[in-house]
């Protein structure tokens, strides 16, 4: 299966996960008197619609490079990841204003079989966070890597709230908003996770080098090919799920233009058989000094 399809599949996986636990949370938030269930399922809901976005990014990147767009589509995937951080941003403020507001005015106390629900979200959560986080490494994908950390993220606000929960059940009456102060800090970490996934999205749409590992295994293996004595410069950018690269070769400067043009195919064609997620190899030939 390539990677575009099991990216996919992990998408549509979180999209039904994210249908599911929503529904729960708010059913389980209501009955059970818990705002921080209920901010739980606000949360649910606003990944369920950036994973569909996750979704439709990664079947836009599929599309191959044509003439307006040379090196394929795949920076669709970062765009899609700053919209993935709106919905983050705006879901902790919606979560931040309605626990504000719950803990200054009187409610009802959790409970307690909530705190069931919540341990069985944090489990699921938890196991969907590595489950997706896998795929983000193995397809090389950083739109599906946001999506991870929505389920971790996730997991995180079902721990406070349980904390919460279960601190106002214990301390008992006079300590009902204690779910909501656990809801208030669950928004505060969800904005703390929007800058961890914006960064790095930031600096593939911008072609910062980040990628000093790939760079020293493009420069390990090209050493290897017969003919490259050393390398100069080397560069890097992603796009999507590929990486780009840019590379001057240093080879014996009495050698014919026909055979320096022939260990640069030999070169591209060995770095993409040694080095996965590559997409367009330029090498520029150098003479040795």
């Amino acid at each position: 299966m390539s990677k575009e399809k099991q990216a996919i599949r992990t998408t549509y996986f979180s999209i039904m996960s994210g249908i599911l636990l929503a529904i729960i949370k708010a059913i389980a938030g209501v009955l059970g008197h818990s705002y921080a269930l209920v901010a739980d399922a606000i949360e649910s809901t606003t990944d369920v619609f950036s994973s569909f976005l996750v979704l439709l990014g990664l079947k836009y990147a599929k599309r191959p490079a044509d003439e307006n767009h040379p090196y394929g589509h795949g920076k669709i995937e970062p765009l899609i990841t700053f919209i993935i951080v709106v919905f983050l941003v705006v879901s902790a403020a919606v979560i931040a204003h309605e626990s504000i507001q719950n803990i200054s005015s009187p409610h009802e106390m959790p409970e307690p079989w909530t705190l069931i629900v919540l341990l069985a979200i944090v489990i699921w959560k938890e196991v969907s966070y590595r489950i997706v986080l896998k795929k983000s490494k193995q397809t090389n994908s950083s739109s599906l890597r946001a999506d991870a950390w929505h389920h971790r993220s996730d997991a995180i606000t079902s721990v406070m709230a349980f904390i919460g929960i279960a601190f106002a059940n214990i301390m008992g009456e006079g300590y009902e908003s204690a779910d909501d102060w656990a809801a208030l800090f669950a928004s505060a970490f969800i904005l703390y996770n929007s800058y961890k996934i914006f960064r790095p999205a930031l600096g593939e749409v911008m072609d910062e080098q980040r990628y000093d590992d790939i760079i020293a295994e493009v420069r390990k293996f090209s050493t290897q090919v017969p003919g490259v004595l050393a390398t100069e410069k080397c560069m890097l950018r992603k796009t999507g799920m590929k990486y780009h690269v840019d590379l001057h070769a240093i080879v014996d400067a009495e050698i014919s233009v026909k055979e320096g043009h022939r260990i640069a195919h030999e070169l591209q064609d060995y770095l993409k058989e040694h080095i996965s997620n590559l997409g367009n190899i330029l090498i520029h030939i150098e003479p040795d000094k």
